[in-house]
């Protein structure tokens, strides 16, 4: 039976996408706050009694980047174990598995998740802000953080489950395609390692607790806040959440990762498939998160295949050719340059025609970037859109962590629409000039004979 508490947090959550934050006048009137702890965690907050929620997440340079290449995935499933039980905690807690957090989790009527991307390892924490209740929610949250148990029998029983995901997703073209184009463009770089069951079958708990002790430490943390707490709560909750992870005097920064290497010319890859569609990704290294052409090149892609129906290649290649249903092109821009792709699928019998055009649409694109009505049209829509990318306290803890995790300026959503606004045709045409080469790009097409 569900509790009042329960139906109350289910409706202030529910209702976080409509009540929103009063984002709508000006961001500037949430200002995020930033600190640093004295065991070197970083704090941002965002202190708004909209909504009496709390949103936390921690984030640590421990993404799949840092995985040995003999231990490829390590990252991902070290933070899918992290949620399967806790040990017993230094204050006389008892052990908990993964049912029993769950319960308590529910019991809360709050949320806690774990995942790891390519640059970093993420908790997120979201409970009522009622002092009696985000307390029990940190508290056990700190648990999950600070003593998960990676119990050998769950991880045995998971690691069988996700071989049997690898083996099934290897029978499908676009899992072929992505493999591909991932290892043509990164290279050796840690970015383009793939997961396979020989990766897995060379983790286990041990190395999931050694990683866990060299990554997650206190002084790596950056935490971002959202929420109905002052300053003093959370610190008191960022505290908390950093305390069962062991303590370290010093904080050594982490090897260095060489950066993702250019293409030095072309790269082709048809690969036979038996299936109704071929599978096409056109591309090359992008850009890291923290390069000044970002809103250029944000603005730019809109026009050329972000914006689907009103971008071009959607124009060339579906409206008027009708080669594909769909087509995209996007930037995936993280500590490192990740991957510029142009995305499609067509009949294999249309995939060489299909591929022409996109790669003339694209070179064009370089070369003489958008026109002004294509501009207007991208900053009418991006700059409009804006205040929906901030009317939750779970969108704007994204935005905060985005902030905090890149080192962006503090003013970075006061700034974001008058930046916007200031891109000219000129200066997405040179972004586009210095970031692509259309004449070395890879080219994978999986499907057809």
């Amino acid at each position: 039976m569900m509790t009042l508490k329960k139906l109350a947090l289910r409706a202030v959550f529910a209702g976080t996408a409509v009540l929103g934050l009063g984002l709508g006048t000006a961001q500037a009137v949430l200002p995020i706050q930033h600190w640093t702890l004295a065991n070197g965690a970083k704090i941002y907050l965002v202190a708004t009694n909209a909504l009496p929620i709390v949103d936390v997440q921690v984030d640590f340079d421990a993404g799949s980047r840092r995985d040995p290449a003999p231990q490829a995935g390590l990252a991902s499933v070290t933070s899918a174990m992290v949620e399967k039980g806790v040990r017993a905690g230094k204050n006389g807690e008892p052990a908990l598995d993964q049912n029993a957090l769950g319960e308590a989790w529910a019991d809360l009527g709050a949320s806690f998740d774990v995942s790891a991307g390519t640059d970093r390892m993420s908790y997120s924490l979201r409970t009522l802000s009622d002092p009696a209740l985000l307390g029990k929610a940190v508290a056990l949250a700190s648990r999950e953080i600070g003593e998960p148990s990676f119990p050998d029998d769950v991880w045995l029983r998971e690691r069988e489950r996700i071989n049997a995901s690898i083996r099934e997703s290897n029978t499908k073209p676009a899992t072929i395609a992505g493999r591909a184009f991932a290892q043509a463009v990164y290279g050796v770089h840690p970015y383009g390692q793939e997961v396979t069951e020989e990766t897995l079958a060379r983790i286990d708990t041990a190395a999931m607790r050694q990683r866990y002790q060299q990554l997650i430490v206190p002084c790596r943390a950056k935490l971002s806040i959202v929420g109905a707490v002052t300053r003093a709560e959370a610190e008191s909750v960022a505290t908390t959440l950093l305390s069962r992870l062991p303590a370290t005097d010093s904080c050594a920064p982490l090897p260095a990762i060489a950066p993702v290497a250019a293409l030095t010319g072309p790269k082709d890859e048809r690969i036979p498939f038996d299936s109704a569609q071929a599978h096409v990704f056109i591309g090359q290294p992008g850009y890291p998160r923290k390069d000044p052409d970002h809103f250029a090149l944000t603005l730019g892609n809109y026009v050329l295949g972000g914006g689907g129906f009103v971008s071009r290649l959607t124009n060339e290649v579906r409206e008027k050719r009708g080669l594909t249903y769909s087509i995209y092109s996007g930037f995936a821009p993280g500590l490192d340059a990740g991957a510029f792709r142009v995305g499609f699928q067509t009949r294999p019998d249309q995939a060489e025609e299909a591929v022409k055009m996109s790669r003339e649409v694209l070179a064009k694109f370089v070369a003489e970037g958008p026109t002004e009505s294509e501009l207007k049209a991208a900053k009418d829509n991006l700059i409009g859109g804006f205040p929906l990318l901030l009317d939750s306290n779970r969108k704007l803890i994204g935005n905060v962590a985005n902030i905090a995790w890149h080192d962006l300026p503090l003013d970075y959503l006061d700034t974001w629409t008058t930046r916007m606004n200031a891109v000219t045709a000129a200066d997405i045409k040179a972004a586009f000039a210095r970031k692509l080469q259309p004449q070395r790009m890879v080219t994978v097409v999986v499907g057809g004979k």
